[in-house]
């Protein structure tokens, strides 16, 4: 396997801002010391033709100690550090001239706290790139242990052609935070340019298994033997977001229907487990219906500073390892919460990280965690709406109106956030349910009819939003009453306070 970063400290040094020191020995003294830059540089060529070099390495960062670095920056405005790079810049196209072709030199000078003064380190190799000035990234590097909590790990620009990441800068042209596999292999991610996908491979070939989500977009590394060693990649055109994975969406069962005597093959009804009703003598087309019911399928993340005189200081919604609302005193896989200011944040036991939707998390194996983005009419209320990878559904029943809100019973069991451990307060406080915040005593009423359901609003102050099957926003429903009820179709959504509510027929 070719070495991609060469990695070498260089002995100690009187004075490390002298380029000619650093780049070669003085006379006969390059034979009792250990080599410096220039020698490392035509022992390590970056191409050759037997023993001849043919091409030079052209980008190199050099690092000093941390304190040498700071002391430059505050008495010269760190004009030594420039000159150094300058300096050993000029040395490299004199020496270096015939070998370098078209390429560019390029020098980078910083600091690092595991050097002491005196000490010099140098980086270059087939990973090692530097952008020129005013290079803009193509791409943007990042990993994450739970899908959660991503960390940037390196941009890719359009002219490098490699990077690899790894346990450290030591093995790799640039570190993973908290990188699983020790300091065995590393990720190799080769640029074909703009018009060509990221190439992922593993070097040393085999040192663990990676593999492509297609779902998701990520890549899933783990170590063999080992699948509690794992450790997710995304790769994105810089500046992009990520793309929310396609939810799947439930098979529905259709049975022809041909009535006697009738030769009507394209006839399809919807199948139910429903005892047929007896036979009505009619010429109509009679098709029995399914349970009605309403499902609780996501819960939207209120703007908690609408309610700072609460003094609700952030709202925090955890999800079990099997993804269902993780119960008092559960561990949890993954938190999201706002805080009094509307910021989105992710929690895991890898820390905590602002979040921004849309975006698609994968805590556990490949099932995934949607947190969706709300239309700009609902955004005064709401930052963003958690898709629930298990929707509750409660039945329901047709020809009767219902009412839903904090002191209704009906459907008390979809309203999951009744309890004050979603909510904190500032100290002080009164320990408040989280549904004391958005959702009315009685929020609006309810009643299954055959072409959907008619929604009432019971309150003045109730915000109600309609969302078609999809979640798009359809409408605000302002002035909907009892007498004068909106219809919701079937299958759409209600947003009312934290719940989106799915009414299907």
């Amino acid at each position: 396997m070719p070495v991609y970063v060469q990695h070498e400290v260089l002995g100690k040094v009187n004075d490390v801002f002298n380029a000619e020191t650093l780049w070669q020995a003085p006379g006969l003294a390059l034979f009792s010391r250990r080599p410096l830059l220039r020698d490392l540089l035509e022992r390590s060529p970056r191409e050759h033709r037997g023993r001849a070099p043919t091409r030079c390495f052209s980008h190199i960062t050099l690092m000093l100690a941390q304190d040498e670095v700071d002391d430059d920056r505050h008495l010269t405005r760190g004009a030594r550090v420039r000159d150094l790079a300058q300096s050993l810049t000029a040395l490299h196209q004199k020496d270096f001239g015939d070998l370098l072709g078209s390429d560019d030199v390029r020098y980078d000078v910083v600091g690092t706290d595991a050097l002491e003064p005196g000490q010099v380190e140098v980086k270059f190799g087939h990973a090692v790139y530097l952008p020129a000035a005013g290079e803009q990234p193509l791409y943007t590097v990042e990993t994450s242990r739970d899908s959660a909590v991503w960390q940037a790990v390196c941009p890719i620009y359009p002219q490098q052609r490699l990077a690899l990441i790894g346990h450290d800068a030591d093995v790799a042209s640039h570190a993973v935070p908290s990188w699983p596999f020790g300091t065995a292999g590393a990720i190799l991610l080769i640029n074909d340019g703009p018009d060509a996908p990221i190439e992922v491979q593993v070097r040393p070939k085999g040192a663990f298994d990676c593999a492509l989500d297609a779902l998701s977009g990520q890549y899933v590394v783990t170590a063999k033997g080992d699948p509690a060693a794992r450790l997710l990649m995304r790769v994105r055109r810089a500046g992009s977001v990520p793309i929310p994975a396609a939810s799947a969406k439930p098979a529905a069962v259709w049975k022809p229907r041909a009535p006697a005597g009738i030769d009507s093959g394209d006839t399809a009804v919807p199948f139910s487990h429903r005892p047929a009703a007896a036979p009505i003598e009619s010429d109509a087309t009679y098709a029995p219906l399914a349970q009605q019911r309403v499902s609780l399928v996501g819960l939207a993340l209120p703007c908690l500073s609408r309610y700072r005189d609460t003094g609700a200081v952030s709202m925090e919604i955890a999800l079990a390892p099997s993804l269902m609302l993780a119960g008092d005193g559960e561990a949890a896989a993954l938190t999201f919460g706002v805080n009094a200011d509307d910021q989105l944040y992710a929690l895991t036991s890898a820390g905590r990280q602002p979040v921004a939707a849309p975006a698609t998390f994968t805590p556990v194996d490949a099932r995934t965690v949607d947190l969706l983005a709300v239309a700009p009419a609902m955004a005064d209320r709401y930052c963003a709406v958690l898709r629930l990878p298990h929707p509750v559904a409660a039945p329901v029943a047709s020809g009767a109106r219902f009412a839903f809100g904090r002191s209704a019973p009906m459907l008390a069991a979809l309203r999951v956030l009744d309890s004050p451990r979603f909510l904190r307060l500032v100290s002080g406080a009164d320990s408040a349910s989280a549904d004391r915040i958005g959702l009315s005593r009685s929020a609006f009423s309810f009643e299954a009819g055959p072409n959907g359901y008619l929604i009432g609003r019971l309150s003045a102050t109730q915000a109600l939003y309609h969302l078609d099957d999809k979640l798009a926003f359809v409408a605000s429903i302002g002035e909907a009453s009892a007498e004068q009820p909106y219809l919701l179709p079937a299958g759409h959504h209600l947003v009312a306070g934290h719940y989106v509510l799915r009414f299907d027929a």
